[in-house]
């Protein structure tokens, strides 16, 4: 059987070695850690390397789907927490009602007709007339963003509706080094307003499908913009 030689002393590392090897080891994982691990994971790039790489953008995209996961988790116990409040608020004995007196009714009668003709008379206001319209199937999970093309202090209507279940999203714009962020939103089915633009450049909305399922998104525009584009 053959044994393995024993390496003499001399053959071993010194102990100067070892620190000097350790200490290079160390400052590798250092150098490791600010150009690629922290830009990847958590968006934070001190050196430049990692927008260099393409790698800020990728712990960009996490840290915000780690942002709306923590949002939606504490949406949900909000929402747990009211169902329990409104559940024991039902079972309070609640006041019955009078029934109005014969004399009370033939006194709100000749006051209740006039009203109900005013009301009937009033004129119904026009629906708006939208310039554009898109709808869009998102699968779980998936984003899209569309913007509109806008000069500074223009205004422009908007309305949309999530189908299928509510959506978050998040209102901004961005043009000649500016960016803005106007609101956000979780768990939202529909919104409608009005959208000014804080200065020129593209303004409108991103959205993203957080549901276990399918939804459709319809947008509806109108007023004063160039022209509606879908970003992704």
């Amino acid at each position: 059987m053959y044994n393995t030689d024993t390496p003499s002393r001399e053959e071993l590392p010194s102990a100067a070695k070892l620190i000097r090897s350790t200490i290079i080891a160390a400052i590798v994982a250092l150098v490791l850690l600010v150009t690629v691990v922290m830009p990847a994971e958590y968006a934070l790039d001190p050196t430049g390397a990692g927008q260099l790489l393409g790698l800020t953008e990728m712990g960009e995209i996490k840290e915000q789907l780690a942002e709306e996961a923590a949002a939606d988790e504490a949406a949900q116990m909000v929402a747990v927490q009211s169902s329990g409040d409104q559940q024991a608020a039902a079972e309070v004995a609640q006041p019955v009602a009078k029934e109005p007196t014969q004399e009370a009714a033939s006194n709100l009668e000749p006051e209740t007709a006039p009203l109900e003709a005013q009301t009937a008379s009033e004129a119904v206001p026009a629906e708006p007339q939208w310039q554009d319209e898109v709808r869009v199937v998102l699968t779980p999970g998936e984003g899209t963003e569309f913007k509109l093309t806008m000069e500074e202090s223009a205004v422009a209507r908007f309305s949309w509706a999530s189908e299928g279940g509510p959506i978050n999203y998040d209102t901004h714009g961005d043009g000649g080094g500016q960016s803005i962020s106007y609101e956000k939103g979780r768990g939202v089915p529909e919104d409608e307003g009005k959208l000014e633009a804080a200065f020129t450049g593209n303004h409108g909305w991103f959205f993203r499908n957080r549901n276990d399922n399918d939804i459709t998104l319809v947008l509806r525009t109108g007023g004063d913009y160039g022209q509606l584009k879908k970003m992704l």
